[in-house]
């Protein structure tokens, strides 16, 4: 049985705690290896490298950081291919997803290529007599990552490059349950020329978050994963001192206006509730029809759910995967039982679907006639279930979303550009999509959600990632006058 190691000071090494956790292939039910969980020490450790590699990195000029990061994202293109066949493997999702959220981290690293723009200052020339003002920005020092399992390439590369392109060590603490990719990408890192310590990657449990969150050398913290933990982590990260990006759950909804074109928008809805098996939080979980839009998009749903082929996701022939894990397939069931219990429709249930694996499957489902007093609404199901609320107005269904106490994403489809604009202007959510079901910001702006949906200092990533990892100083200088200063300056005496 492989064991999965930690990534601490440029070398793999074995946990010594004892404490392991089983990483399974979604697909088959099987477990593929193994994973060592880090004790304090091993947390310590990781963080102590951190630290010493720090002053190095930190003083390292703005054009070799570009370099080793030009280099870096060579070497992640190079090995695509290996690294999601290692994420499919463990988290289960079709090698096509795979391969598109390795690209969307890419985006990000290219982002970080070009930190010496990034990170130029200001100056102020004669702001008083003989005085200028200048600011820079300096880096905050050790910082830590704690990453979900549904996108383990990714979100990582959400915060890393930015982080390490601005003078930073970053320690990584990824999910337990598909742990094998961020190895692939400490080992290029290293091959890109990084210098030992600068990143790390400790496997682990609530133990390493927990110590991460307590460590006085850590500086700063950024955090994806469900809203109570969301919540949990900004609280303890910054009542010890800490800066603190945290991202938290989300319900986002979809709504559709009578004038939309209906076949994109069914086709948008298939996409963005059942891509990744729902398991993303920019999933479209709640589908919002007005009006005469209900009858119609429930249809036109319902008759291309038959044609989404499930399966294991190495298969070239499948569009969506297995759940990460039995017992959270169980619970996303769990959600069809409650909805028809409490009056909601079951036009498709995925749990009457076939598979040949013995893996983690549960089909594309429908539920319609769904209220939000509902389970099915008020939880985030994080899985391939899709709602359909019925309002009368526009009016209601942005209500609707502004009531709820998520606000991360959310996607209107009509054919109305006043419709549109006021939607933009008028919705509480972080990240709008018009005819648009997933809009996931590109790496030069900023992913993040309002409300119960983030927590902490800035979005992540782009310049919002860039002003969290760094601190602004600001220089006041005044300088003699060479033409009546005492010190010799080796000017002429004739200028």
């Amino acid at each position: 049985m492989n064991t999965i190691e930690h990534y601490i000071d440029g070398a793999f090494v074995a946990s010594t705690s004892g404490n392991t956790s089983p990483v399974f292939n979604p697909a088959t039910g099987d477990v593929i290896a193994e994973v060592g969980l880090a004790n304090i020490d091993e947390v310590d450790a990781a963080i102590a490298a951190a630290k010493a590699a720090l002053p190095g990195w930190r003083a390292t000029s703005l054009a070799r950081r570009s370099e080793i990061l030009f280099a870096f994202r060579n070497l992640v293109i190079e090995h695509k291919d290996e690294i999601a066949a290692a994420l499919t493997a463990e988290h289960g999702k079709v090698l096509s997803d795979s391969a598109g959220e390795i690209q969307r981290g890419i985006e990000n690293i290219e982002f970080a290529c070009g930190i010496p723009e990034l990170l130029k200052g200001s100056f102020s020339e004669q702001v008083s007599t003989g005085i200028d003002v200048f600011e820079i920005r300096q880096p905050v020092g050790v910082v830590a990552g704690i990453t979900p399992f549904n996108f383990p390439a990714m979100v990582p590369m959400w915060m890393y490059p930015n982080a390490i392109a601005c003078g930073n060590t970053f320690v990584l603490k990824p999910s337990e349950k598909d742990p094998s990719v961020n190895n692939i990408v400490a080992r290029l890192w290293t091959e890109a020329g990084l210098p030992a310590g600068v990143f790390n990657v400790v496997q682990g449990d609530r133990v390493a978050v927990e110590r991460i969150l307590d460590h006085p050398d850590v500086a700063a913290v950024s955090f994806v994963g469900s809203t109570p933990i969301a919540k949990s982590i900004y609280a303890t990260a910054a009542a010890n001192g800490k800066r603190v990006q945290a991202l938290g759950g989300a319900k986002n909804h979809m709504i559709v206006l009578p004038d939309a074109e209906m076949e994109g928008a069914a086709d948008a809805a298939i996409s963005a509730a059942y891509g990744s098996a729902g398991e993303r939080c920019m999933a479209i979980s709640v589908a919002v029809a007005v009006g005469s839009a209900g009858d119609a998009l429930v249809k036109a749903i319902e008759e291309r759910i038959p044609g989404v082929t499930v399966g294991d996701g190495t298969n070239p022939a499948s569009e969506m995967g297995p759940l990460i894990t039995g017992e959270h397939r169980d619970k996303v069931a769990g959600y069809l039982t409650s909805g028809a219990e409490q009056g909601a429709t079951v036009v498709v249930d995925g749990r009457n679907m076939e598979f040949d694996l013995n893996g983690f499957f549960l089909g594309p489902s429908l539920l319609d006639n769904v209220t939000t007093d509902m389970d099915a609404y008020k939880d985030e199901i994080f899985g391939p279930v899709l709602s359909i609320i019925r309002v009368d107005t526009y009016e209601e269904a942005v209500q609707l979303i502004n009531d709820n106490p998520y606000g991360n994403g959310t996607a209107i489809f009509t054919r109305d550009g006043g419709a549109a604009r006021r939607f933009q202007f008028e919705v509480e959510a972080g990240m709008v999509g018009i005819n648009v079901p997933v809009p996931v910001p590109v790496a030069a702006y900023s992913f993040g959600g309002w409300n119960s949906s983030a927590f902490g200092d800035t979005h992540i990533y782009g310049k919002e990632g860039v002003h969290f990892y760094t601190r602004t100083k600001v220089v006041t200088s005044r300088w003699p006058d060479p033409g009546t200063s005492n010190i010799d300056l080796g000017f002429p005496t004739n200028t």
